[in-house]
Parts: C-alpha cells; sequence; structure tokens
C-alpha cells in the first residue's frame, strides 16, 4: 500500500514545489534573538531576524535562560507523568496562581501548548445541545478544538459585529452559546473588539473566549494583553495563551478564566489528562518572565515604538501594508511566488523574514509578515527597511 501512497504524495508535493508553496525550514546556528545565524546562506550567515515572535526579546535573555537552569536543578528535567498521576509540582501550582494573578482572573490550568489549551477547551463544555460562534479569520488551533465537539458551528464575518450579533440571533436556540476569537490575529496583526463582543455576549447571554497568544506580554498598559487594552477585564470568561512567544518564547500554554470552568477542564480536558507535564524548566523561566513584565512595562512600550517606527518607513518606501497597533507588520504582496522570491532576495540581503502563501493565508493574500521585537535596535530596523526597499525595486514592487 505505502507504495502507491509513496507515489500520490510525491505529485502532491511536486504541486506544492510547482505552485511556489513549498515551505523549506531554516535551521539557525545560534540562539533566537534580534540577530542570528543561519545554516546555509551563502556569503552573509549572521542576518537580521524580523520573523520571530519573541516580542520582548526575552528568547535568550540570561535571566530567563538562569531562571530555567534554577528550575531544572530543582526540580529536575521533566515529570515523566501526567498532572494527575504523579506530575504536579509546588512550582507548576506556583506558575498558574502567578498567571491568574497577572491575567486578573479566578485560575489557570497550564498545557504542553497553547494549541493543546485550544483542542481540549471545547469538547468537555459543549455537544450537540449548544453553538460555538467563531471568527472566520480564528487561529488553525481555534478550528481544530472546535471541531472536536459535537455543537452547531457558527462562523461570523472577520472582526464584524454587526454579523456576529446576526449569528448570536440565528443560534438563539442552543442551551450554551460560545463566542471565540483570537485576540490579536496573527496574520493581519489587527486587534479583536472585544468591547463590541462582550457586550453582546451580554446581551444575548453567551460566554466569550479569546485566544491571546500574540497578545500576552506586551499588549495593554501593562501586558495584560487584549482584554486590559479593549478595557474588558472581569468581562471575558476564558483566556488561552501561550509562553512560547513574548513570555520567553519556549512552549507551554494555559487556559485561564472562572474558577468552575477551569476546574471542569482539569477533569475532562484530554490534552491535560493524557500529556505529560509542562517542563520545570519551561515553568520557571516563565515565572521570570511574568516577573519582569510586572517589574517594568519598558520593554512592551519600545515593541510599539519600534513596530510604529518601521512601519513609517515602509509607507515612505511605498509598500502596502496592513495597518495595525501590533508587533506584526503584514507586508502584502498578494502573489505567491512574489512573497517568497522577495523573502529569498531579503535573505540575500541579510534580513530574515519568510513569505507567507496559501494555505496559511487565503490564495491572492499572499504577504511577508514582519514581526518587531524589543531587542531591535533603531539601526537594525533601519537596515532591515533599506533592504526591503532594495528588495522591492529589484522586483518592481515599488
Amino acid at each position: 500500500m505505502f507504495g502507491k501512497m509513496k507515489n500520490d504524495i510525491k505529485e502532491k508535493l511536486k504541486e506544492v514545489r510547482e505552485q511556489g508553496l513549498y515551505k523549506d525550514e531554516r535551521v539557525l546556528l545560534t540562539a533566537q534573538g534580534a540577530e542570528i545565524t543561519v545554516a546555509g546562506v551563502a556569503g552573509r550567515k549572521k542576518v537580521l531576524n524580523f520573523c520571530s515572535n519573541n516580542y520582548l526579546g526575552l528568547s535568550g535573555h540570561p535571566e530567563i535562560v538562569k531562571a530555567a537552569k534554577d528550575a531544572m536543578d530543582r526540580w529536575g528535567y521533566g515529570l515523566s507523568s501526567v498532572r494527575f498521576i504523579c506530575g504536579t509540582q509546588d512550582i507548576h501550582k506556583e506558575l498558574e496562581a502567578e498567571v491568574s494573578g497577572f491575567l486578573g482572573t479566578e485560575d489557570t490550568l497550564l498545557y504542553a501548548a497553547c494549541f493543546d489549551a485550544n483542542g481540549g477547551l471545547f469538547e468537555p463544555f459543549l455537544d450537540e445541545h449548544d453553538a460555538v460562534i467563531s471568527d472566520e479569520l480564528n487561529h488553525a488551533s481555534i478550528i481544530d478544538g472546535v471541531r472536536l465537539c459535537r455543537a452547531s458551528r457558527y462562523r461570523y464575518k472577520h472582526s464584524n459585529i454587526k454579523n456576529l450579533e446576526d449569528v448570536l440571533r440565528e443560534a438563539s436556540k442552543a442551551r450554551y452559546r460560545l463566542i471565540c476569537t483570537d485576540g490579536v490575529f496573527s496574520m493581519d496583526g489587527d486587534i479583536a473588539d472585544l468591547k463590541g463582543i462582550c457586550d453582546l455576549a451580554d446581551k444575548y447571554d453567551a460566554l466569550v473566549m479569546v485566544d491571546d497568544s500574540h497578545a500576552t506580554g506586551y499588549i495593554g498598559k501593562t501586558g495584560r494583553g487584549t482584554p486590559e487594552y479593549c478595557g474588558v477585564q472581569g468581562r471575558v470568561d476564558l483566556i488561552t495563551t501561550t509562553f512560547g512567544k513574548a513570555l520567553g518564547g519556549a512552549s507551554g500554554g494555559c487556559t485561564s478564566g472562572r474558577r468552575e470552568l477551569i476546574e471542569y477542564l482539569r477533569q475532562r480536558s484530554r490534552p491535560y489528562l493524557f500529556s505529560n507535564t509542562l517542563p520545570p524548566g519551561v515553568a520557571g523561566a516563565t515565572l521570570k518572565a511574568l516577573k519582569m513584565i510586572e517589574e517594568s512595562s519598558e520593554p512592551g512600550k519600545k515593541v510599539s515604538e519600534n513596530a510604529d517606527y518601521f512601519k513609517e518607513k515602509m509607507k515612505v518606501s511605498g509598500f502596502d501594508i496592513v495597518p495595525g497597533n501590533t508587533a506584526i507588520v503584514p507586508i502584502m504582496l498578494y502573489k505567491e511566488q512574489l512573497a517568497l522570491t522577495m523573502a529569498e532576495k531579503l535573505l540575500d540581503k541579510g534580513v530574515y523574514v519568510t513569505g507567507f502563501a496559501y494555505p496559511v493565508v487565503p490564495k491572492g493574500r499572499a504577504r511577508i509578515r514582519v514581526q518587531l521585537s524589543a531587542a531591535h535596535t533603531k539601526e537594525q530596523i533601519d537596515r532591515a527597511a533599506d533592504a526591503f526597499k532594495k528588495a522591492g525595486k529589484e522586483l518592481g514592487i515599488v
């Protein structure tokens, strides 16, 4: 059987390459940071990194690395078990309490990744009597999580509050209604209208769930994410987020929210019940990252300043960028092959970015997603913007 399947897969991979949609993986030879060394780049191995989720520059921060080492020295490398058998240490309970305090929620449940948090959220609560209402541009992990439950599924047009209200009316007979949305949408970098969503949830008796992975740590006045930014802290029922972006950039995630909801997930969420416990090193480093954010909001402010500075330079050069208030700056190129070619040219010029094409984004919406970090200097941003301008002129984009 594999012989036939092998030939089919080879043909499909050939089609992906011919369409310019094949995703190569670059190998980094250094720690994550604003400047990295990439294997196999002829003539220029050291490049500026503008495609990482390392928003606060903590991925290689010496205090974060030390905290991870200290945690492993005390609690070991791993638990070799799931939480309810023999995999819960006091550091895990400390992290859950710290996250709850940081986000302003009642309780928190740790997962190996936010993908698991989203994958394990919907099925325990919702069945065929219920309705889940999802923004059409939600992350794949939310989409997959929704697929695992038996609730009726509804989608509303992206960030369209009027259409959301229409869908809520349509789902009015459901026992429970759960609205789910990204806080920051990872491809466009825009922020959900959580105020409008929460107002409709109150009006139509619905729950609200937000995936704040691209916001926790730097969005909002004190980095508490989109609920803080939108002024709805305490009104969102469930927040999922990651420790793998602004909070140190390793792995791990959580679901945080109403006490009874978290307690029930602790009993019924399958990725939590059947996956190994978060490693102590990740827990220790995440605790340190949260403390650093609470001690100073300057890195979060610098991310925004860097993003605004880069956007202005790109506008002056004539690039088509998606407006927004986050560290994510999409440079719209629309054509799949053009986005990938542009990324290669930029790598040759010493700037590491990634071209995004179908199926990561819809066909005809190809782009290069630039992500700013607090670790970037103005000089590095200038160099990146100059490289974009040169590559853009060579390809006839600007």
